[in-house]
């Protein structure tokens, strides 16, 4: 706002200077007496442009400093038109100073000077010549008119002033009293009154004669004499005449008169004059030459604006801002290209907001795919071309015992060192792809031995095609049907012990009652010996008999899967009843209890418990029996991470054979040659029947450990419950 009001008032100081300057350059009074205000004027307008250009060169220099944008060139631009204003100037300034020094000395040339005091001269010898006829006219007239009387002089003056071509005549006396006159036009004119200076000369020298101005402008010629007296004593009379002069000559007299004068005048202005002409071009030329510096700061800083809005539109651009938006500029090719940044902003705007829309889209399902990875079951794992875990689900880090989201981007391969079940993974997926040869797709079962057990993968690979950005991969999709498999299983021997129990137990008893009744009917007709064979006999077959019928009763158990009576059990106090019927004096010193006393109560069914007990106890004791120094361990502890109750029985006899360790729990395993095979399958059962999970596993230093872990809450407990449920109905379908 400073700027503009400065700017304003040093265009309008110029204005008014140079109007002033180029009025009083053709008038000296006038340059003489405003030279004051002139000079306060241009010295105000200088002072001004002045303090403009000084603020836009330092505004230019602080941002050429700064490296601004635009900065150079506006400093480039505003060189060239300073260099195009200059050249200009200097060369007008010189050839005018040049130009007016000549012309100033041919205006005072010598001759013209003798011209004008020639032609001065010859006007004033022609208008004396004139003077001195009209004189003579006028004292002839004066002599004619001595001595007669007035009314006859009267008669006489209109008749001389008619001859001497006079416009008035008249006859004066003492005390300027008119004696006798005659005008040329009595109703209009009346006679003059004789000037003092006029009757000073007429007292002095005795005449006058001289060229005086008429009333309507023009010249005329005033002659007065004094009449010759006749006699002494007679009144002195003056005639004093006025002659018209020809309009023309007196024109052309006051114009060499004026010439002339106006010539003197320069001439003694001379150097005066031109030091004030030299003065005023250098004062246009040094005004002009600030409002051209001012002018091309001002223009290079309004041609480079848009071209610095163009930069900082550009630097908002590359830092992410596409709301920034230039004003319209005039319609030029400045204006063009700000119109078309414009529009590349407007376009890509609109590109990013489509991106934006497309990432979100992306990023919507990939949130998506992550939720349904996530509540998937089954694991799935994508890796690189160079081995290492693009993607992985919780599923697949439970299933292979590691957390392999938190490993994203290592190396497989190189996560498998330190955890054991993974390196099987990689080592049997590795040798599904060789056994492929070279196929992109696969499908294998893969088994992994866990302390928990022998555990069976389903796993499928497909290659994924190379990514914009992203290498070819692998996508691994594999679930753990251990489960599943051992499910079958089950119900398989479920279906096969139903039918034992079916067909077996029909002909038991009709056995039994046919050896009894033999017995009975044919031991005492019998000779002794004989008798002996009967009898030892039919005992045997009534002993086998009642053997098949606890197997048959096993089967029975094992094929039907009864409702469980839920109810808080103290697991603890249940181990303890339990393990005091079995501490006789013999096996109280190996049998020893390690319970954990912060374990509370959870849902089960007392009774299944107790047979469990019962079945883990008998057979640990079955396996120390014959050992030096046998020793039996019934541990409890609670699992905080996953709310559960881990039961825990160990034994230092052989252990369990490495080639049934993995078929421990299913139907008809057993090593001893009295078992049926049946007790660790019920035991699972059961506690599957809870919810729960049970494994088998050899002691680093020997001997069998069985490791059951039960619910704490009743959330899965139930799902412990809907388990078996949904284990009797797999098996009823299978029947």
């Amino acid at each position: 706002m400073l700027t503009a009001g400065l700017s304003g008032a040093a265009l309008l100081l110029g204005i008014v200077a140079l109007v002033l300057l180029g009025r009083t350059s053709q008038d000296s009074e006038s340059f003489g007496r405003l030279n004051d205000l002139l000079l306060l004027l241009n010295v105000a307008c200088a002072l001004a442009l002045l303090l403009l250009i000084a603020g836009n060169l330092w505004r230019l220099v602080r941002d050429y400093r700064a490296r601004r944008p635009g900065a150079a060139l506006r400093a480039r631009m505003v060189g060239a038109f300073v260099a195009l204003a200059v050249m200009p100037l200097a060369i007008v300034w010189w050839f005018a100073v040049q130009f007016l020094q000549s012309g100033i000395d041919n205006w005072f040339d010598l001759r013209v000077e003798h011209g004008l005091s020639d032609a001065l001269e010859l006007s004033r010898d022609a208008l004396d010549l004139r003077l001195r006829s009209d004189l003579e006219k006028t004292r002839e007239m004066a002599r004619a008119l001595s001595g007669v009387a007035p009314p006859v002089m009267v008669a006489m003056l209109g008749e001389f002033r008619r001859q001497a071509g006079a416009s008035e005549v008249t006859i004066y006396g003492s005390a300027s009293r008119i004696v006798a006159t005659s005008v040329r036009d009595p109703a209009t004119q009346l006679p003059m009154v004789i000037p003092d200076d006029v009757l000073l000369r007429l007292r002095q020298s005795g005449y006058y004669v001289g060229l005086d101005p008429a009333p309507d402008g023009r010249y005329q010629v005033r002659a007065a004499v004094l009449m010759p007296r006749l006699r002494p004593g007679a009144q002195l009379l003056a005639l004093h005449a006025i002659y018209p002069l020809n309009e023309r000559i007196g024109l052309l007299a006051e114009s060499v008169e004026r010439s002339y004068s106006r010539y003197e005048e320069l001439a003694f202005l001379r150097e005066p004059l031109r030091y004030s002409f030299i003065f005023t071009l250098s004062l246009v030329v040094l005004l002009s030459f600030l409002a051209a510096l001012y002018g091309a700061f001002f223009f290079a800083r309004r041609l480079v604006a848009p071209l610095q809005s163009l930069a900082a539109g550009t630097r908002a651009v590359a830092a992410g801002d596409l709301e920034t938006r230039l004003p319209g500029a005039s319609h030029d090719d400045v204006g063009f290209l700000i119109d078309s940044f414009n529009d590349m902003i407007e376009r890509l705007a609109e590109a990013r907001e489509a991106a934006r829309s497309s990432a979100q889209q992306v990023e919507r399902e990939r949130a998506q795919l992550a939720v349904l990875l996530a509540r998937l079951s089954t694991g799935v794992i994508v890796v690189n071309a160079d081995g290492s875990i693009r993607i992985a689900n919780d599923a697949a880090g439970a299933i292979l015992g590691c957390d392999l989201r938190e490993h994203q981007g290592e190396s497989l391969p190189a996560l498998a060192r330190g955890e054991p079940r993974l390196a099987q993974f990689v080592v049997a997926v590795q040798a599904a792809d060789a056994a492929a040869q070279g196929q992109p797709e696969w499908r294998e079962q893969l088994v992994l031995r866990t302390d928990s057990g022998r555990r069976v993968l389903v796993c499928a690979s497909t290659g994924l095609p190379a990514e914009e950005g992203a290498p070819p991969g692998r996508l691994l999709v594999f679930d753990d049907i251990t489960t599943l498999l051992q499910a079958q299983r089950d119900a398989a021997w479920g279906e096969v012990a139903r039918r034992l129990a079916h067909e077996i137990k029909n002909p038991l008893t009709p056995i039994q009652l046919a050896a009894e009744r033999i017995r009975r009917r044919y031991l005492g007709s019998m000779q002794d010996m004989e008798a002996e064979i009967l009898d030892r006999a039919t005992h045997t077959i009534v002993q086998q008999v009642e053997a098949m019928r606890d197997m048959v009763n096993a089967f029975s158990e094992y094929a039907r899967a009864p409702e469980l009576t839920l109810s808080q059990v103290d697991l603890n106090q249940l181990v303890r009843e339990v393990a005091f019927l079995y501490q006789t004096r013999d096996a109280r010193s190996l049998l020893q209890l390690e319970l954990d006393p912060s374990l509370e109560p959870l849902p089960a069914d007392a009774v299944r418990l107790r047979q469990l007990l019962h079945n883990l106890i008998r057979n640990a004791l079955e396996a120390l029996d014959g050992r030096p120094e046998p020793e039996l361990v019934i541990r409890t502890r609670r699992l905080d991470e996953e709310q559960a109750a881990e039961l825990l029985v160990e034994d230092n006899g052989p252990g369990f054979d490495e080639a049934t360790l993995d078929h421990a729990f299913e139907p008809y395993v057993t090593t001893k040659s009295k078992g049926t095979g049946l007790g660790l399958a019920i035991v699972k059962r059961l506690i599957e029947e809870h919810g729960g999970t049970v494994a088998a596993e050899n002691r680093p230093s020997g001997g069998a450990r069985v490791r059951v872990r039960l619910p704490l809450r009743s959330t899965q407990r139930d799902d412990g419950i809907r388990h078996a449920g949904r284990q009797q109905e797999l098996r009823r379908e299978r029947a």
